[in-house]
């Protein structure tokens, strides 16, 4: 294990990293290949299953259908760095096409299906989109935008490509498509964030910057916990934790994926206790539903095979926490702190060495970061214990927001330095928030 340094090698600069050892990263490879890694060895383990039909798909299905699509977006002309915004709610499909588009050498572009389509038309204007993938609930939103759009499912819309008949023609077509080499440099994904100014951009990510996010969020998992993890795949797939921390992560660590759609109490509590749900990210508004709403009451939770719920969201007040943990002893509670702009987890409690935890901090810094805190006035460097602007660098900070060089120069400094915008403090090898 490495030692937690604070760095003294300028008056002016107070450097936090790790207390864990550097992890490496992999050179020549794409986020697909990355989290498909050794897929074969778990060929019929189900990846995905939907929590309420039971509709599963397994990890041999999700690498014939990345192949099958990436193929089928070649065949209609997508190439490298061409975006396409996926508009679609948690399905277990969507890993399929977030990746498949990635192979393909295109950059997957997430929207939040319920939003306005006004606002969706804003995101594919924005991020210059080639292509939409969508489903039939949502195909009257978008087809307006006047893109080429393809159809999840087993409908025929006029207008539009349909999912299966798309796959199916790729499996006729040769494999003589022209393939452009894709570099780990290359953009893969643009999800949108409104950063520290609120106006939504473009966030542009590689495969590098997200292969490293992963490879220090999941530092802690040994080959022996590969396949054993049940997550609850509820966060909106469209967010950043939910395609990386939930999806690629999974898939990564060849556990499996419960996919819901949206909330609803009963049948949230139904997905973890006929799922095995084992490690549940959910947000404050469902802990305080889960320990306040009388119908958690009507189920035996002594069936819940949960370990861990990971709330990143939002600060968690210290009377939820424990009253949850008074609902629910055993099951731990772990606190993150995530952005876009840094690929997802920056900060998180980890399976390894977990210890005691420190209530309402967001955690331990990962391998491979740096982080600092500065005076948002003068832009000094602050010692341990002093609360002020969290700042982060590593290989999964963004290469900027997409067409707007003015709002990238003020978030990503010279140095490259991600200003955050968060106010936080370390205090000993825990980077906790402040609360003002």
């Amino acid at each position: 294990m490495g030692t937690y340094v604070e760095n003294f090698a300028s008056e002016e600069e107070h450097v936090f990293r790790s207390q864990y050892s550097s992890v490496p990263v992999p050179d020549n490879v794409t986020l697909p290949e990355f989290v498909l890694q050794n897929a074969e060895l778990y060929a019929d383990k189900v990846a995905f299953v939907d929590a309420v039909t039971g509709k599963g798909v397994t990890f041999s299905e999700v690498v014939r259908g990345v192949h099958r699509f990436s193929k089928a977006l070649r065949s209609l002309g997508l190439r490298k760095g061409l975006v396409v915004i996926v508009v679609l709610p948690n399905v277990v499909e969507y890993a399929i096409v977030a990746l498949g588009i990635m192979a393909a050498g295109g950059v997957f572009s997430g929207a939040n299906p319920t939003s306005h389509v006004s606002e969706i038309k804003k995101q594919a204007e924005s991020a210059d989109a080639k292509l939409i993938v969508t489903n039939v609930t949502n195909y009257e939103k978008v087809k307006a935008l006047e893109l080429p759009i393809i159809v999840l499912g087993d409908e025929v819309v006029e207008g539009a490509m349909n999912w299966n008949k798309l796959l199916e023609a790729a499996d006729r077509a040769g494999d003589d498509l022209a393939r452009e080499p894709i570099q780990q440099n290359d953009l893969c994904a643009m999800p949108f964030s409104s950063g520290t100014t609120g106006m939504s951009k473009g966030v542009m990510l590689t495969h590098r910057n997200l292969v490293a996010n992963l490879c220090s969020t999941l530092f802690g998992v040994t080959k022996e916990m590969e396949g054993q993890v049940t997550t609850l795949g509820l966060i909106p797939f469209f967010h950043i934790y939910g395609i990386t921390g939930i999806c690629c992560a999974t898939l990564k660590s060849k556990g499996k994926v419960v996919v819901m759609g949206r909330f609803e109490l009963k049948t949230f509590l139904n997905a973890l206790i006929t799922h095995e749900v084992t490690f549940a990210p959910i947000v404050p508004p469902i802990i305080l539903t889960l320990v306040k709403n009388p119908i958690v009451d009507e189920f035996d939770l002594r069936k819940l095979k949960l370990q861990a719920i990971m709330t990143a969201a939002a600060p968690l007040a210290p009377e939820l926490l424990n009253a949850f943990e008074h609902k629910f002893p055993g099951v731990a509670v772990q606190e993150a702190y995530g952005l876009t702009e840094h690929s997802c987890i920056t900060l998180t409690y980890v399976q390894k060495g977990l210890g005691s935890t420190n209530k309402n901090s967001v955690g331990f810094i990962l391998p491979n970061l740096e982080v600092k805190f500065v005076d948002p006035d003068t832009g000094r460097s602050l010692p341990r214990n002093t609360p002020g602007e969290l700042c982060v660098r590593s290989q999964c900070v963004m290469q900027g927001y997409y067409k707007q060089e003015d709002e990238t120069a003020q978030t990503i400094d010279k140095n490259g330095w991600l200003h955050t915008g968060c106010s936080c403090r370390v205090r000993g090898h825990i980077a906790k928030p402040f609360i003002s």
